[in-house]
């Protein structure tokens, strides 16, 4: 097979698969129709995304580092298979707690296809290449994120929501049947043997760090001793994750790159970024499920528009890294994410439909040069045998910001909700005031960050990073 075929090949197998995980924005447009649907409270709707984000959020990172090891090929087609299956499961069920756990299982399939989908798009190219290929890395990742709420509008219009997940079986199983159509990479000959226990801990120390972050919503429940438990045994597993890594002959994160203060900065950048956009994915559907006049198939488009913006960066900022700095353009997304977010407070629906469009393609153009540059510059901060991981490390810190932003958010919206109701509001009023005060903070927090890290402008203004 020649290489352009081999690589156009390449390109279709990668990004179709790769898609089937940003397409579960169309289970966002479904959110209330599952829930009348499955009679639960809004407040479950946290539990949708939770048992499905922190599944591959725990994960992602030793399925890169499995990828190094034992071949990406083989670890992109298990998670193919593992996908196929849950999805199918979750079409099928008419319980809550049963769609919770197959939710698991698609967290599984979603954690080792993306964990190294960023890996394998670079391989396709030279290295001099290497911007444009992460350019198309997060086009393929918008256009699935685009797709998702339009896609998702129409066949609930259709169907059920249960449509929004059966859809995105004969996406995998195509990517599937192409992925063997090609020869596998050949397999890298390793000395070392795989750090399980360095895996386990550090699977541990996620899992119990974001179900803490989760446990802030609920302390009127629950009480505080819950979430100290668990905020105690996180320390004790990132203790132990450290330590391991510390000794391990091939660890699975090199912990010296955290002595980068620009590494540092630049991640959680990546984790804050996707903490407050997630407001986008978490509001703007109940907001415009309030509105009688739009369908759901017209609110799925609305949704969809920060995914343009996003796809334009993708494909714009892998062409111009080289003539800009990266980390120029990093800086560039976040103020534009920033803006975007903050113009939203100003948003009065329905009146203000065609602002709120501007300000959410404003919002996702920005998220989209942001998540190119950052891709580019940390797969460059690690050697390329470690590819995987890299790529990993960019997936893990959105995963994180979005896990996060489920529960932080959904308890500032709670917080408003409750002030603005205490304040006298009439209840037409109430959502409305909630709406405009969460995006103020959303954009308002992000700004500030920015502004802080300005005191280290060399982050965003200095030289290229070095490899680790």
């Amino acid at each position: 097979m020649s290489q352009p075929l081999r690589r156009y090949i390449g390109l279709l197998i990668i990004g179709v698969g790769v898609m089937i995980g940003p397409l579960d924005t169309s289970v966002n447009i479904a959110f209330p129709h599952i829930i009348a649907d499955l009679n639960q409270p809004m407040t479950m709707i946290q539990w949708l995304v939770t048992c499905y984000v922190l599944t591959y959020a725990s994960l992602i990172l030793i399925f890169g580092k499995l990828g190094d090891l034992y071949g990406q090929h083989k670890i992109f087609c298990i998670g193919l298979v593992i996908s196929i299956f849950a999805l199918l499961l979750i079409s099928v069920t008419n319980s809550f707690n049963t769609l919770l756990f197959f939710r698991f299982l698609q967290g599984i399939g979603t954690g080792l296809l993306t964990s190294v989908a960023p890996a394998m798009m670079i391989s396709l190219y030279p290295e001099k290449n290497r911007a444009y290929a992460v350019g198309l890395f997060t086009l393929f990742f918008a256009i699935g994120g685009l797709l998702g709420p339009i896609i998702g509008g129409i066949l609930i219009d259709l169907f059920d929501w249960r449509a929004v997940f059966w859809f995105r079986i004969p996406i995998a199983i195509f990517s599937l049947i192409l992925l063997f159509l090609i020869p596998k990479t050949p397999k890298t000959i390793r000395t070392t043997s795989f750090d399980f226990l360095g895996s386990i801990t550090l699977v541990l120390s996620l899992a119990f760090c974001l179900i803490t972050l989760n446990l802030l919503h609920r302390l009127e429940t629950h009480g505080i001793w819950p979430l100290i438990a668990y905020a105690s045994a996180s320390a004790f597993f990132i203790f132990s994750f450290v330590k391991q890594e510390g000794k391990a002959n091939d660890p699975i994160l090199n912990l010296k790159i955290f002595k980068n203060i620009s590494f540092v900065i630049i991640n959680l950048a990546s984790c804050l970024l996707y903490l407050v956009t997630f407001t986008v994915i978490l509001i703007i559907p109940f907001a415009l499920y309030r509105i009688s006049s739009i369908s759901t198939n017209e609110a799925g488009f609305i949704l969809s528009i920060g995914f343009v913006g996003a796809s334009l960066a993708g494909i714009m900022a892998g062409r111009l890294i080289g003539p800009f700095k990266a980390n120029h353009m990093c800086f560039t997304g976040i103020l534009l994410a920033g803006i975007g977010l903050s113009l939203m407070a100003w948003v009065r629906l329905p009146d203000h439909l065609f602002f709120m469009a501007a300000a959410l393609f404003l919002q996702g153009f920005g998220t989209g040069l942001f998540q190119t540059s950052y891709l580019f510059i940390i797969t460059g901060m690690l050697p390329d045998s470690q590819r995987g991981v890299s790529g990993s490390i960019a997936m893990l810190t959105r995963t994180i910001g979005v896990v996060s932003g489920v529960s932080l958010l959904t308890l500032a919206f709670s917080w408003f909700n409750k002030t603005n109701t205490e304040a006298g509001l009439e209840m037409s009023e109430i959502f409305h005031k909630s709406f405009q005060q969460i995006f103020g903070l959303a954009g308002g927090t992000l700004l500030l960050f920015l502004l802080i890290t300005l005191i280290k402008p060399r982050v965003w203004f200095g030289k290229r990073t070095k490899q680790v």
